[in-house]
């Protein structure tokens, strides 16, 4: 791929640039650095094109006859032009039985091969939903599985907070606690309605410290 001017895009052939970026050439900062982006024009598999033009471009474009209309449905075209090309290959089975030296066999190729251009230009303008529903998809599970954690988590942090207070309603009521114990449970009490500020908040105090003392004892 080059650009217009002639100028290559990438600093090396492509495929020496490939192998260069490995992993462990990564590891190392021995990466060769990315390709610099196109401003004007590129040729890539012998087409030209230029970087403000649209991702799919019209038939037009590249020479081809179109059709069908400008405003269509996809669905119906679609299956016009699969209709089209069975009969247009029923055609051409008969030519070929009936006549094959006859010019009609290559008109029915090009025919053929018209069709065939028009139903993948058809398809192709539905590649950039398909990358959008792709990239939703990702998001989804990405969500999904935040959920979870976060859903797993909780759990976790209302077992332990169950297990504290019950230690504690264990102790019999002869024994002298510490007041600083005592303030603590306090807080571990209330701290079924203010946990997430816990979770958000920075600051390590001593209740963070003893929660994650007795999470790490746990496991």
């Amino acid at each position: 791929m080059s650009e217009g001017q002639g100028v290559s895009a990438f600093p090396m052939p492509p495929m020496q640039y490939v192998m260069n970026y490995s992993d462990e050439n990564i590891k190392r900062g021995k990466a060769p650095p990315p390709p610099p982006p196109i401003q004007d024009s590129y040729t890539m598999f012998g087409a030209h094109f230029t970087a403000d033009e649209a991702i799919i471009r019209p038939l037009e474009a590249s020479g081809c006859r179109r059709l069908y209309p400008h405003n269509y449905d996809h669905k119906r075209e679609l299956k016009k032009l699969n209709h089209s090309i069975l009969v247009n290959f029923l055609d051409l089975l008969d030519v070929l039985i009936r006549a094959p030296e006859s010019p009609k066999r290559a008109e029915k190729l090009d025919d053929i091969n018209l069709l065939f251009i028009n139903m993948h230009h058809l398809i192709n303008e539905f590649r950039p939903h398909q990358a959008r529903e792709t990239l939703r998809v990702m998001l989804e599970l990405q969500r999904t599985k935040r959920t979870e954690i976060a859903q797993k988590f909780q759990e976790h942090f209302d077992k332990v907070l169950d297990l504290i207070q019950t230690a504690f309603k264990a102790i019999p009521n002869d024994v002298t606690l510490d007041s600083s114990l005592l303030s603590e449970s306090e807080m571990l009490g209330q701290s079924a309605d203010v946990k997430m500020e816990f979770m958000e908040s920075d600051a390590c105090d001593s209740l963070d410290k003893m929660m994650c003392q007795i999470v790490d004892d746990m496991t």
